[in-house]
């Protein structure tokens, strides 16, 4: 979605997404289903976790279908959270179930609802309800995706194995630490350990 729609449009219309009652500003989530929301979350990731090994382990069209097929889903399921209930931030659902929606926001094939999202994610960390690492992250891979040089250089090309550009290139370990990450060469020399 692009900004700059006009200002009597509401959020429901220009996002499709309409919240519960809000209380202080928030919409408000019951605890039973805070605690619902939360497992399902943490076990659509497990389940992408599962379909991104097979896919790797084991390179056929019939997996990559698969962990399509999952990642579609997990989409799906996420749009529909918060669409009733908002981002579920980690003041509501917990921090893992928190970062889960991050990991299904981050493999989610629609990046009309990925921006969406990291605004709503960039007020939640700006209210204290959830990291600041996330909108690092949600912020990184919207301005990939859109062809801007990222923010806090969380992207790494493949093919390279360097960061996708960074505007500001000067100041990025500045804002890498504003918002809790390790300086960028820290980040690197991490995964070419792991890599």
């Amino acid at each position: 979605m692009r900004r700059g729609h006009a200002s009597d449009t509401s959020d429901e219309d220009r996002t499709g997404l309409a919240h519960d009652e809000v209380r202080e500003g928030h919409p408000t989530v019951l605890p039973a289903l805070a605690t619902a929301l939360a497992r399902e979350l943490v076990r659509r990731v497990d389940e992408d976790h599962r379909a991104t090994g097979e896919a790797h382990r084991s390179p056929t069209p019939a997996a990559r279908h698969r962990l399509a097929k999952c990642r579609a889903g997990n989409a799906d399921a996420l749009r529909a959270i918060v669409r009733r209930h908002a981002w579920p931030t980690a003041d509501q659902v917990g921090a893992p179930a928190s970062t889960a929606a991050l990991m299904i926001l981050l493999h989610a094939p629609d990046l009309a609802f990925q921006v969406v999202c990291r605004d709503l994610i960039a007020q939640a960390v700006a209210d204290g309800r959830c990291p600041a690492p996330h909108h690092a992250y949600i912020a990184d891979h919207c301005a990939v995706e859109l062809g801007q040089p990222q923010f806090y250089g969380t992207r790494i090309d493949p093919v390279s194995c360097c960061p996708y550009p960074v505007r500001r290139p000067e100041t990025l370990d500045e804002r890498r630490r504003d918002v809790g990450l390790a300086p960028l060469a820290e980040q690197m020399r991490s995964l070419r350990l792991s890599g």
